[in-house]
C-alpha cells in the first residue's frame, strides 16, 4: 500500500513553498484581473467623451452655424487663389466645384413674381427676434474691462483686446496664433481665455496646452495667480510616476487644463490621443515649424476642436515655417507648400507686394502688437554693439587655425560638400578663438591650473566684459549673460568665483527642478543673484526674467531671432 502523509508530517519548506507559489498565482490573477477592468473602464469612458464631443457638434446653435458659415465664405474669397490652383491640378476637384456651383445657381432661380421662398409674418418677426438676441449676445462677449473671474490683478487695455480677439476667433470657429512681442502677457491673455470658456461659455475643458519644460512652473504659477478656480493637471514627471498619474487624474480626466512639455507629449501620446479636446494651445509655437518633425507629426494627430499658438517669432527663416503654422491650423485650406510658395512668387519678386500679400493671408488669424506701440510705460531698448580686438594669444591661436586648413581656405582639394564642412568647422574654431582661447586643449596655462587674472587678460572679450560688470554692478544693475556654448559659460562660471560674484546658470544640462530653482532664487525680493549665466538656446525660451535690466550677448547665434528672443527675457 502507498503510505500517504498528513498536513502535519510534510515539511515546513514544502508547505511553504507551496503557499507562496499559489500566493503569487493568486496576484497574478489579481493583477490581471484589475487591468482588465481598467482597460474596460478606459475604453468607456473614452466611447463617452467621444459621444459626447460628437453631441455637442451635432447640437450646435442655428445662429451660431450660420455665422460660421459666413466665415467660411469670407475664408473661401480670401483664400480663392489656393482654390484655384488646386482646380488647375486636380480633375475631380474641378469637376466637383463646377458641379456645386451649377447647383448652387440653379436653386437661385426663382421666377419674377413668384411666392416660392418669400417669408412668412410670422418667419421674418421671428428671425428679427433672433437677430436681436444674437447681437446682445456678442456685446455681452466684448470684454470693457478685465474680466471679473481674473484675480490677483487687473489686465491691461491691450490685453483686454487680445482677449476679445479670441473670443472672436471662438465664436467664428476659427483657429488663431497670438503672436504679441515678448513680455505684453501672452500667457496672461491666454489664460483669461480659457477662464472666459469656462465661466462664460460654461467650456471648462478638457483643454492641453503644451509648453516648453523651463515654463512649465512659470504657466502654472500663472494659473494659479490669475484664475484660481481653474482646475490645472500638470502632467510631467518621472515615467513610474507617470504612470500613477495618467491613472489617477489624466484617465479620469479629473481636470480643466492639462499642462504639459513637448517631451511628454512625445513619450505619452498614446494616451493624449484618447481625448477629444476643446483646445490644444502650444506655447513657443515656432517649435513646431517643421512639419516633418516628430513633434509636430505627433501633435497634429491630436484631436481638438480648436487650436490656438502662442510665439514671439512667428516668422524666423522663411515663409515655408510660416505656412507649417498655418497648416496646422488650417490643413484644409494651406495644405499645400508648393501652392503657398507659388502665391508670393506670383508677385514677381517685389517685395511691397510680397509683404501686401502675407498681411491679407495673416489678417484673419494672427495678431501681433510690439511694446512701442501698447506699452508707453516702458522704457525703450537700448542696444549697444562693442567691437574688441584679440589678445597675443588669440592671435597665435587664430594663425595656427587659418594655417593648419589653408588648403580649406583657398578652395583647394576636396570636393563642394567637403570643402563646405571644413569651412564651416573652421569658422566654428575661429568662433571658438574670438571668445577665448581657453576653449582649446593645451591653451590654459598649467598645470597647476589656477583661477586667476590670466582668465581675463588672455581674451579680448574678457577684457571688456571685466569693466563692464565692474560698472554695472557699483549702479546696482543686473545682468543676463548669454553665450551659445556651454564651455564659455564653464569659463565665465569660474570668472565669477574669481571676482566673487554671485550668479545662477541654465544651460541644455540643466534639469527641470533645478531650472525653476534658479529662477526663482534669480527673481524673489532681495535676491543676492548679480548675474544670471545662460546658453541662448536653453536660456532664451519662454523665461522670465525680468528683474534683470541688462542683457549681454557674449556671442551671437546664428539665427538672429533665438538672439532677440534672449535680449526680450529681461524688456
Amino acid at each position: 500500500m502507498k503510505k500517504t502523509e498528513t498536513v502535519d508530517q510534510i515539511p515546513e519548506d514544502v508547505v511553504m513553498d507551496v503557499a507562496e507559489k499559489l500566493s503569487k498565482k493568486d496576484l497574478l490573477l489579481q493583477q490581471k484581473t484589475e487591468r482588465k477592468v481598467q482597460r474596460e473602464h478606459d475604453r468607456a469612458l473614452i466611447k463617452q467623451q467621444k459621444e459626447t464631443f460628437e453631441q455637442d457638434l451635432i447640437e450646435m446653435d442655428k445662429n451660431k452655424l450660420v455665422d460660421t458659415m459666413n466665415r467660411i465664405s469670407f475664408l473661401l474669397e480670401l483664400f480663392k487663389h489656393f482654390i484655384d490652383l488646386k482646380k488647375a491640378k486636380d480633375v475631380e476637384f474641378a469637376k466637383v466645384m463646377r458641379d456645386r456651383g451649377e447647383t448652387l445657381k440653379e436653386k437661385a432661380k426663382v421666377p419674377k413674381g413668384s411666392r416660392i421662398g418669400r417669408k412668412t409674418e410670422k418667419e421674418e418677426d421671428q428671425e428679427l427676434l433672433n437677430d436681436e438676441e444674437n447681437e446682445d449676445d456678442d456685446r455681452s462677449f466684448v470684454f470693457t474691462e478685465s474680466p471679473a473671474y481674473i484675480k490677483n490683478g487687473t489686465m491691461r487695455d491691450y490685453q483686454i483686446h487680445g482677449l476679445n480677439w479670441m473670443v472672436s476667433l471662438y465664436k467664428n470657429g476659427i483657429n488663431g496664433i497670438l503672436a504679441d512681442e515678448m513680455g505684453l502677457g501672452k500667457t496672461l491673455q491666454t489664460i483669461s481665455f480659457l477662464g472666459y470658456l469656462k465661466h462664460i461659455q460654461g467650456v471648462s475643458g478638457p483643454h492641453l496646452v503644451i509648453v516648453p519644460k523651463s515654463t512649465l512652473h512659470n504657466w502654472k504659477s500663472e494659473f494659479a495667480k490669475w484664475l484660481p478656480d481653474s482646475n490645472v493637471f500638470l502632467f510631467h514627471a518621472s515615467k513610474d510616476q507617470r504612470e500613477a498619474l495618467i491613472n489617477s487624474r489624466l484617465l479620469t480626466q479629473q481636470f480643466d487644463v492639462c499642462l504639459t512639455s513637448y517631451d511628454i507629449c512625445l513619450m505619452e501620446k498614446t494616451h493624449l490621443r484618447k481625448f477629444a479636446w476643446q483646445y490644444i494651445v502650444i506655447d513657443e509655437a515656432h517649435r513646431i515649424k517643421n512639419e516633418n518633425s516628430q513633434l509636430s507629426q505627433i501633435i497634429r494627430t491630436f484631436t481638438s476642436r480648436n487650436r490656438l499658438l502662442i510665439t514671439g517669432t512667428p516668422l524666423q527663416n522663411n515663409l515655408h515655417e510660416l505656412w507649417a503654422l498655418l497648416n496646422f491650423l488650417l490643413p484644409d485650406v494651406f495644405s499645400s507648400a508648393e501652392d503657398f510658395d507659388a502665391w508670393f512668387q506670383n508677385q514677381g519678386g517685389d517685395q511691397d507686394s510680397v509683404v501686401q500679400q502675407l498681411h491679407k493671408v495673416l489678417r484673419p488669424f494672427l495678431l501681433r502688437r510690439i511694446k512701442a506701440d501698447v506699452e508707453k510705460s516702458l522704457l525703450p531698448k537700448k542696444e549697444i554693439n562693442l567691437y574688441v580686438g584679440l589678445t597675443a594669444m588669440q592671435r597665435k591661436w587664430y594663425q595656427r587655425i587659418l594655417e593648419k586648413d589653408i588648403d580649406a581656405v583657398n578652395g583647394v582639394g576636396a570636393n563642394k560638400r567637403e570643402g563646405k564642412t571644413r569651412l564651416l568647422n573652421i569658422v566654428m574654431q575661429l568662433r571658438k578663438c574670438c571668445n577665448h582661447p581657453y576653449l582649446f586643449d593645451g591653451a590654459e596655462p598649467g598645470p597647476p591650473y589656477t583661477t586667476d587674472q590670466h582668465i581675463v587678460d588672455n581674451a579680448g572679450k574678457m577684457l571688456v566684459l571685466d569693466k563692464l560688470l565692474k560698472r554695472m554692478r557699483e549702479q546696482g544693475s543686473r545682468v543676463l549673460l548669454f553665450s551659445q556654448m556651454s564651455r564659455v559659460l564653464d569659463i565665465l562660471e569660474d570668472y565669477c568665483i574669481f571676482r566673487g560674484y554671485e550668479y545662477c546658470r541654465i544651460d541644455g544640462q540643466t534639469g527641470h527642478e533645478d531650472r525653476v530653482a534658479a529662477i526663482d532664487e534669480y527673481n524673489k525680493p532681495g535676491s543676492s543673484k548679480f548675474i544670471f549665466l545662460l546658453t541662448t538656446r536653453a536660456g532664451g525660451l519662454g523665461i522670465n526674467l525680468v528683474t534683470a535690466d541688462i542683457v549681454v550677448l557674449y556671442d551671437s547665434d546664428w539665427n538672429p531671432q533665438v538672439d532677440l528672443q534672449a535680449q526680450d527675457r529681461a524688456h
